[in-house]
């Protein structure tokens, strides 16, 4: 038994440190989830705190997981995994139930889960937690208090520190199908031998002013009473998805020049501003000056933005003369974590990417890419 104890100690340890860390990757893009999960419950009053949740969350799964690991203060930690285990149980089984979320989010993009799927993880988790708190005294510190004390002084300030730094400075690895080195243009084709959606048709009859639905077999079992309303397709499996869907650049006129941009032979800059509201403007001398010598050597740069009714406004408060197109929401904010960043592509394909924290010069752009 002690021996299991250990290896349930190992594997819990290691999945809470690996979680927290990938979340922790991108703790913008969790703050996203849990924007979609508030919805979800009715408490959208929760939006301004997700940020700081998603920090707080992605460095307590990490601290716990090296805790267990590391034997410190074991009843404690197995407590806060216990109940964190049963939030996260029982938040995937109602969205998986209630068909609420379909992503849980609980490993970032790195690895897409179902509820159900995370489900069945947490139910795994579940049961050698509990095991570990029955068996507590199998569980002994691997070093002594004063040791022990400045590994969680320094694991306290990483866990902290390195959701304090992707955010500020895009994700270490991006596991985004807008990463460096991926093409829009082929994101956007499905995959060879894609599976397709799976359709059944079904039919609405109503009686005594209740509706049900049916298919074409059930339809058999119901007689004359029963008076039809309508017809639909209902997917009962859907089929294999491109990475990138749903992405477009739009004139404000409504043109459509995806294609064309996409396709350009040369270098083009993308500045990302999904909320114009949100955006932050004290980066707009450098975004100004930027643009200006991107005129300067015909190099194309175009802002994409969602927020069609707030241009003009913008561009008078910032002094913005960049040329503004409109693109879906969620595909800005899954292009760049940041509001706004910057990406520089060629024929399609993401060439490289900054955060607003980090605005490069043009002269530095300019010699690292367009003088080779």
């Amino acid at each position: 038994m002690k021996f299991i104890i250990q290896l349930f100690r190992i594997a819990v340890g290691l999945l809470f440190i690996f979680s927290g860390l990938i979340k922790a990757n991108d703790p913008l893009g969790f703050s996203y989830k849990l924007d979609e999960y508030f919805e979800v419950f009715g408490t959208e009053w929760m939006k301004p705190l997700s940020l700081s949740i998603s920090i707080f969350m992605c460095a307590l799964e990490m601290l716990l997981g090296f805790m267990l690991l590391i034997g410190s203060r074991i009843k404690l930690t197995l407590w806060l995994l216990l109940l964190m285990i049963l939030f996260f149980a029982s938040l995937n089984f109602y969205s998986g139930y209630y068909d609420k979320v379909r992503e849980c989010g609980c490993f970032g993009d790195f690895i897409v889960m179902t509820p159900w799927q995370e489900f069945r993880n947490n139910i795994i988790m579940l049961v050698m937690t509990i095991f570990m708190m029955i068996k507590s005294s199998y569980i002994r510190p691997l070093f002594g208090k004063i040791i022990e004390n400045i590994l969680m002084v320094i694991a306290i300030i990483k866990c902290i520190g390195f959701p304090l730094y992707t955010y500020n400075y895009l994700p270490i690895k991006d596991f985004r199908p807008y990463a460096i080195g991926k093409n829009i243009l082929e994101g956007m084709k499905l995959p060879e031998n894609a599976k397709t959606d799976s359709i059944v048709m079904t039919f609405i009859y109503e009686k005594a002013g209740k509706q049900i639905e049916l298919t074409q077999d059930q339809i058999k079992t119901i007689d004359s009473t029963y008076k039809f309303v309508d017809r639909k397709d209902k997917v009962v499996r859907e089929g294999d998805k491109p990475a990138i869907h749903d992405f477009s650049i739009t004139s404000v006129d409504g043109n459509d020049y995806t294609e064309q941009i996409l396709n350009y032979p040369g270098y083009c800059f993308f500045l990302v501003c999904y909320d114009l509201e949100k955006t932050d403007k004290t980066v707009f001398g450098k975004v100004n000056d930027f643009t200006k010598l991107c005129k300067q050597d015909s190099v194309p740069i175009i802002c994409l933005t969602a927020s069609s009714e707030q241009i003009e406004s913008f561009k008078k408060a910032t002094g913005s003369t960049i040329d503004f197109y409109l693109t879906d929401g969620t595909q800005l904010k899954t292009m760049i974590r940041a509001n706004p960043g910057l990406m520089l592509l060629k024929k399609g394909t993401v060439m490289d990417m900054w955060h607003y924290h980090s605005f490069p010069s043009y002269s530095d752009v300019k010699t690292k890419y367009f003088k080779k």
